[in-house]
C-alpha cells in the first residue's frame, strides 16, 4: 500500500497523521493507498508559498521558465512506468491509454507551453500604446480523477509557462497519480513554491482555494454541479475563472458515409478509458433508413470489445473507477429501460466476464441502446462509462443538426461524411467546440473547451497561455 498522507507545499512534502483519504482499486476494489485529507490550515500554507514564489518566478526570462517545463516532460517520460500502474489500480486505464494520455499528452503538454512561452508575452504596439500580456498571478487548479495527470499538466504548464504559480487540488480518488507530480518537479528543480499540491476534499480544500483572497484565477475540470459551485464563489470574489465540465457529444453520421469505419469509430470513443471522458462521442446520430445496418455493425463490434484486466495487454475496457461510478451508471442505464429504450448490447443486469482475482473492482458491461428518441434520459445525461446510444432520425441534415444540438451541453462533435464539404458545412453549425470530421486525429496543441453547460475558457496551445494572463495597455 502506497502511503502518501501528505501535502507538497513549497518545495517540500509536509507529512500528515492524521488518517487521511482512503484509494482503492477500481482492478479489485481493495485499498491500495492514502492520501492527507487536507486543512483550511494547508490551503493557507500553500497559497503563502506560490504567493511568496510569484515575484521571482514571473520576473524570469521566459525562456529559462520554458526550461523547467520541459524537464517536468522528461520527467513524466521518466515516470512512465510507474504511471500507467497507477492509473491503472486508481481508475482502471488500460495500459494503451495511459500512455497516449497520461504520459504522451502530459508531458506535451508541457512541451507545448514551452514553446509558445515568449510569444505569449510578447509586447505588440497599437499606434502609441504598448499592449502588454503578464501573469494573473496566484492560480488555484482543481482537476478530476479521469485523467489526472493530463488534466492537471493542462492546467499547469500553461500557467507556469507565463509566470504564474499555482496551488494544484487533484481529485482523492486518483490522488496517487497526481502528487507524482510533486515528485516530477522537484526532480526537476523547480523552485519552491512554483507548484504546490494540496489534497483533499472538494468541499473544504476546493472551496478555500477558490475564495482565498491571495489567489487571483480559478481553473476548473469537473461536474456540472461542482462548477457552478466554483463559479459561484469565484464569482463572489470577482476573480477570473475557466471551467470545463460535462458533455453529452455526438457523432453525426450523413447518408452518404462509410458505416464500417464510421460506426467503429464511435464504439472506439464512446468506449474509450472505459466511457469516463467528458468528450466521449456517446451519442451516434444516423438517418432512420440506415439504423438496421447500423445497429448489425455496432452489435459485432461492440459484442467483440475485450473486457479484462487494465495491467495486461490485450484488454480493450478496464473497470470503472469506483463503486460509486458504477451504481451511478447502472441506475442511468436502468433508467433508460423503466423508459422503454431498446437494449441491443449489455444493460443494467448483463453478465461481465470479471477476470479471476478482479471479482472485487468495478467491472460493468459495454451498453449499447438503439432506435432511442433524442429527449430520452440516456440520450440526455453524461453517461460517464461504456455506454452507446444510437439515435434516428428523419428528414435531412439539418434535423440531425438539430437533435445534436438539443442537450444543455456544448463540449465535442463528429461528422462523417464522404462529402468533405458537406461534412464542413455541417460542422459549422453544430454547437461544440471541437469538432471532428470523418476520424480526424487528435491535435493536443489545438484549443480544447466548452460552450453552452459544457463551461467557458480554452486550454491547450498558445489559447491555454491566454487563460493565465492579464492585457495592460501603456500610452506612451
Amino acid at each position: 500500500m502506497r502511503d502518501r498522507r501528505e501535502q507538497f507545499i513549497d518545495g517540500e512534502w509536509i507529512p500528515s497523521s492524521e488518517p487521511g483519504l482512503e484509494v482503492r482499486s477500481a482492478r479489485t476494489g481493495t485499498l491500495v493507498g492514502r492520501v492527507a485529507e487536507g486543512t483550511i490550515d494547508d490551503v493557507e500554507r500553500a497559497v503563502a508559498a506560490a504567493r511568496r514564489a510569484f515575484p521571482a518566478w514571473s520576473a524570469l526570462p521566459a525562456g529559462e521558465r520554458a526550461g523547467y517545463l520541459r524537464a517536468i516532460a522528461e520527467g513524466i517520460r521518466s515516470h512512465a512506468d510507474e504511471i500507467v500502474t497507477l492509473v491503472a489500480e486508481e481508475i482502471g486505464t488500460i495500459e494503451g491509454t495511459a500512455r497516449a494520455m497520461q504520459i504522451g499528452a502530459a508531458a506535451h503538454a508541457f512541451d507545448d507551453a514551452a514553446a509558445h512561452a515568449e510569444a505569449a508575452l510578447e509586447a505588440k504596439e497599437l499606434g502609441n500604446s504598448r499592449i502588454l500580456s503578464q501573469p494573473v498571478g496566484v492560480v488555484a487548479a482543481i482537476t478530476p480523477w479521469n485523467f489526472p495527470l493530463y488534466q492537471a499538466a493542462l492546467k499547469i504548464a500553461p500557467a507556469l509557462a507565463v509566470g504564474c504559480t499555482v496551488v494544484l487540488k487533484p481529485s482523492e480518488v486518483a490522488g496517487l497519480t497526481a502528487l507524482t507530480l510533486g515528485d516530477i518537479a522537484a526532480e526537476a528543480g523547480l523552485p519552491a513554491g512554483v507548484l504546490n499540491i494540496v489534497s483533499g476534499l472538494g468541499p473544504v480544500v476546493g472551496e478555500a482555494l477558490v475564495g482565498h483572497p491571495e489567489v487571483d484565477a480559478v481553473t476548473f475540470t469537473g461536474s456540472d454541479r461542482a462548477g457552478a459551485r466554483v463559479a459561484s464563489i469565484a464569482g463572489g470574489a470577482i476573480k477570473p475563472v475557466t471551467l470545463e465540465l460535462g458533455g453529452k457529444s455526438a457523432h453525426l453520421v450523413l447518408d452518404d458515409s462509410d458505416l464500417e469505419s464510421a460506426v467503429g469509430y464511435s464504439i472506439t470513443s464512446a468506449f474509450g478509458n472505459n466511457g469516463q471522458v467528458c468528450a466521449a462521442l456517446s451519442r451516434l446520430v444516423v438517418p432512420r433508413d440506415l439504423l438496421p445496418r447500423v445497429e448489425e455493425i455496432a452489435l459485432a463490434k461492440a459484442s467483440t470489445v475485450v473486457v479484462g484486466d487494465p495491467l495486461e495487454s490485450g484488454t480493450q475496457l478496464g473497470p470503472l473507477t469506483s463503486e460509486a461510478q458504477r451504481e451511478r451508471l447502472q441506475g442511468l442505464v436502468r433508467t433508460a429501460v423503466d423508459e422503454g429504450t431498446r437494449v441491443l448490447l449489455g444493460g443494467p443486469d448483463a453478465e461481465v466476464a470479471v477476470p479471476s482475482g478482479l471479482e472485487g473492482g468495478y467491472w460493468v458491461a459495454p451498453t449499447v441502446f438503439t432506435d432511442v428518441a433524442p429527449d430520452a434520459t440516456i440520450a440526455q445525461e453524461e453517461a460517464f462509462g461504456p455506454v452507446l446510444t444510437i439515435i434516428p432520425f428523419d428528414g435531412d441534415d439539418e434535423e440531425g443538426v438539430r437533435i445534436v444540438n438539443s442537450t444543455r451541453y456544448g463540449l465535442n462533435a463528429a461528422v462523417w461524411a464522404a462529402d468533405r464539404e458537406r461534412a464542413e458545412a455541417v460542422a459549422r453549425q453544430l454547437n461544440a467546440s471541437t469538432v471532428y470530421l470523418n476520424a480526424a486525429a487528435f491535435n493536443p496543441s489545438a484549443p480544447f473547451g466548452g460552450t453552452k453547460g459544457s463551461g467557458f475558457g480554452r486550454e491547450r496551445g498558445a489559447w491555454g497561455l491566454h487563460e493565465y494572463t492579464q492585457t495592460k495597455s501603456v500610452q506612451v
